[in-house]
């Protein structure tokens, strides 16, 4: 078996003893982003398991809305990322 060339680690140990994977992150053809994947490429990028770019370049998101989504855990938390709590989250 061969494992194939990446830059940076295969996984990291997340604060909370969790380990997360490249194999946990959602695939690069992704379209419906619910809260949980949003999650998981945010803790991703703030734990140094993708670069900022990569993770933009592969979901093809933008600057702008991958900025909101760390705003968003950071504020409030994973729940903050759910489309029908978007109104109440952002009126605090």
């Amino acid at each position: 078996m061969f494992l194939k060339r990446i830059d940076g680690p295969r996984a990291v140990t997340l604060p909370d003893g969790s380990v997360l994977s490249r194999a946990d992150l959602p695939p690069a053809t992704t379209r419906r982003w619910v809260a949980s994947r949003k999650a998981i490429v945010v803790r991703a990028v703030e734990h140094g398991l993708i670069a900022r770019g990569e993770a933009l370049d592969r979901y093809a998101l933008s600057d702008e809305e991958f900025e909101s989504w760390q705003r968003a855990v950071a504020r409030h938390g994973v729940d903050a990322l759910k489309v029908t709590a978007l109104q109440k989250y952002r009126q605090l």
